[in-house]
């Protein structure tokens, strides 16, 4: 499975090309009789409003904006904008016109989204805003800010994590509302230390390059509680745990030892015409029939999601669609095929949050001529031969069933651009009834449960007999896609699994049991060390490591757990799914992560250890405090401006102190309190690496660049005198300082470090 969404350079996947596209793109050309023509037929807002409705929707898209990482850290950061930026840009004028400044996004929890609506010729040129841009683009690149559309946020606080949740994105890349869960499970971190939360979060994509994307954007966070995985979220293989006294609890599962999720992102393909404000090429190529051929794959999506729900579970459904195909129809549908689940009423949360309710009356159009005579199933599929009927992507589940009214799907939230200035979008909460509540047919829900696949039962694979008794698990493989014009995906509406080749399946073994190995998938395998590995133990006594470090969480990445390069660092839930499930089957791509790595010493010393900059947050709860060096200002100021400082430029006591250190991996912190020119208001802690006569800043320039601006004001790196213009803007005297990443991922085009990163929802 592709995801348009994150496909199509438009969409919520990413800014248009904005203002340059809009040039060439009259208004007038803003327009399509089929869309008029189609959502006036689905009564989709008042009539009154259409106006309004199509007004907005040719307007640009503000840019928007939250505030990421820990609490400490964001609302710092969140106080520089309010008493630095926003008086700054206050009364800016440029070529006559009164430029309005950045300004909250009033539903967003505790003030730490932000939108404003300038356009690129106003942040290249205008001094002011040219300066808050250039701030805008180095903390997003070191995760403290999420470039990301207003209703993009929303999923993920109606999903409500908790830190102790097990947690899985379905269909995650590239990425921001997976920081956002990953944020939720870190709700405890402190500004200078990050917590391993006791829950999961598994982010899912059937794409592999773009779940790379979601391993670049785990960095930003570290989480020794996440996982990413490669599948086809609508035929997600069911994952394995120890069977433990607790599990008879769970009367829903299939298994005694399934593990089954707390909540569960569907953020799933879309034809994205709620995105039309930033992806402008939808009003040219848009037609109906995009929507009615992802019906079917979004169903088995959101029926795959019930099928992995803990009995007080939740599940959050969105769209970046306007299409009741893809919204209303989906739900009633899913809901039909599991009476468990009810949608639930979120209209009190978010109260500033301006939305319209779900609607229950809708008529699919069955071609691209906008055909809406066919009132119900009947009268269409009467029309039909049988061949037609099969081949056709038109099915009963695109009309409104005759149960709609019990369904309530009035409790769906549907976002309109006229209201609040925003994307188009849809969301519905989903939670499992009470038992006594649930009317399910018992024989079928338990022929259902066999199978571990929610789709029809002439798409079910059969089981391996041959598998061992209690490990009968089948790997299907993704979906067959393709993509029309590079933008939007064509999606089967079948599941291919009876058909595949037997001969490229083999049973590995796997603590004594058989599992089903996927060949074709090439990453490395994860091995976890015995805590008595010699290499483990070296790594602990030269980094200073306490006793209470989770040694026997930690894991390489290789077949035989020969001592490499990295080390990673899990929670024992992450522990517990690798090591109870074939990681092919489950397409593991990265799990928890990477805290340590091997430096390679020259002028004869060996190879150290030492902490990446990404893993320091992880790590330094388990430093001996002992050996972490306290230092001034000053001697930040020259690390940043020097790439390799000899120890004798430094002023004392910083210059004896690091002398009297043996070359390899220190940590250094600058202490809470304020200095001639900056101010933290708790402690910034850095990863140092010593040579012989010089040491270095490990983290990257990137890194280094934002630091710079953050404290100082301006951005005084060697990157920034190598050729880059140095920018002045005006010390955030009252930010924090946090624990800046490594070995960041250079853009090449400062605007595009500004684009909708989080646009996971890109034609979704």
């Amino acid at each position: 499975m592709t995801r348009s969404k994150k496909r199509q350079r438009g969409g919520r996947g990413g800014r248009s090309r904005d203002d340059d596209d809009r040039g060439m793109l009259e208004k007038s050309d803003m327009k399509n009789e089929r869309f008029t023509s189609y959502y006036k037929a689905q009564r989709i807002i008042p009539e009154e409003e259409w106006d309004q409705f199509i007004e907005a929707l040719r307007r640009p898209l503000p840019t928007t904006f939250r505030i990421a990482g820990s609490r400490e850290i964001a609302h710092a950061l969140n106080g520089a904008i309010k008493t630095t930026y926003v008086p700054m840009l206050s009364d800016v004028v440029f070529e006559g016109d009164s430029v309005p400044p950045p300004s909250l996004i009033p539903w967003y929890p505790e003030g730490l989204a932000w939108q404003f609506n300038v356009s690129k010729k106003v942040l290249r040129k205008q001094q002011a805003f040219k300066k808050f841009h250039s701030f805008l683009v180095h903390e997003t690149e070191v995760g403290n800010i999420s470039r990301q559309e207003a209703v993009s946020m929303l999923p993920p606080l109606f999903l409500d994590v908790q830190p102790y949740h097990k947690v899985v994105d379905m269909c995650a890349a590239p990425g921001s509302k997976t920081a956002q869960l990953l944020e939720a499970l870190h709700s405890q971190d402190t500004a200078t230390a990050t917590s391993i939360p006791p829950g999961l979060l598994i982010a899912n994509d059937s794409d592999s390059k773009r779940a790379h994307l979601l391993i670049h954007q785990s960095a930003r966070l570290p989480s020794p509680a996440f996982m990413v995985t490669n599948l086809d979220a609508s035929i997600f293989p069911v994952l394995r745990l120890p069977v433990t006294s607790a599990d008879s609890r769970h009367t829903v599962k299939k298994s005694p030892n399934q593990l089954l999720f707390d909540r569960i992102l569907c953020d799933v393909p879309c034809s994205g015409d709620g995105t039309l404000r930033k992806n402008i090429g939808i009003w040219k190529r848009w037609q109906p029939m995009d929507g009615n051929g992802l019906h079917s794959l979004q169903i088995r999506i959101l029926q795959r999601a019930m099928r992995m729900l803990e009995p007080d579970g939740r599940i959050v459904y969105s769209t970046c669609s306007l299409n009741p195909v893809e919204n209303e129809a989906v739900i009633a549908a899913a809901l039909n095929s599991n009476p468990d689940f009810q949608l639930i009423d979120v209209s009190a949360q978010f109260p500033d949050l301006v939305r319209r309710p779900g609607i229950s009356s809708w008529t699919p159009t069955v071609d691209r001529s906008i055909n809406t005579a066919f009132k119900t199933w009947a009268a269409y599929s009467e029309t039909l031969s049988d061949e037609q009927r099969a081949e056709s992507k038109i099915a009963e589940t695109h009309w409104p069933p005759v149960n709609t009214e019990s369904l309530q799907l009035q409790h769906c939230m549907r976002i309109y651009p006229h209201l609040q200035d925003t994307g188009g979008f849809f969301v519905a909460v989903l939670e499992r009834k009470s038992r006594q509540n649930s009317h399910v047919n018992v024989a079928t829900k338990r022929d259902a449960e066999e199978a571990d696949v929610a789709v029809p039962e002439a798409k079910k694979v059969k089981l391996d007999l041959s598998v061992t008794p209690g490990s009968q698990d089948v790997s299907i493989p993704p979906t067959p896609m393709s993509e029309d014009d590079g933008s939007r995906p064509v999606v089967s509406d079948t599941v291919e699994t009876e058909a595949q080749d037997s001969s490229k399946t083999e049973k590995v073994p796997l603590r004594g049991k058989f599992k089903i190995s996927d060949p074709s998938f090439k990453e490395m395998p994860y091995t976890f060390l015995e805590p008595n590995d010699p290499a483990l133990i070296s790594c602990i006594d030269q980094l200073h490591l306490t006793a209470d470090f989770p040694s026997s969480n930690v894991l390489v990445r290789n077949p035989a757990g020969d001592a490499v390069r990295s080390f990673y660092l899990t929670n024992d839930l992450v522990k517990a799914v690798i090591l109870n499930n074939d990681y092919t089957r489950m397409r593991l791509m990265t799990s928890g992560t990477k805290v340590i790595t091997k430096q390679e010493a020259g002028r004869g010393l060996e190879a150290q250890f030492r902490v990446l900059g990404e893993g320091l947050p992880v790590v330094l709860p388990y430093i001996d405090p002992s050996v972490i060096l306290d230092t001034e200002f000053a001697t930040l100021r020259t690390l940043l401006i020097t790439y390799y400082p000899l120890c004798t430029s430094f002023s004392e006591p910083f210059r004896t102190a690091i002398e009297s250190r043996s070359p390899g991996s220190h940590i250094i912190r600058f202490p809470a309190g304020q200095s001639d020119d900056s101010t933290l208001s708790h402690d910034l802690l850095l990863p140092l690496w010593k040579s012989n006569v010089s040491v270095t800043l490990m983290i990257d320039k990137k890194a280094k660049s934002a630091l710079s601006l953050r404290l100082f004001g301006e951005d005084i790196t060697t990157a920034a005198r190598g050729g880059k213009m140095v920018v002045q803007a005006s010390p955030l005297a009252q930010n924090t300082g946090d624990i800046a990443m490594d070995e960041g991922v250079e853009n090449e085009d400062e605007d595009a470090n500004l684009e909708d990163e989080g646009d996971d929802d890109a034609g979704h």
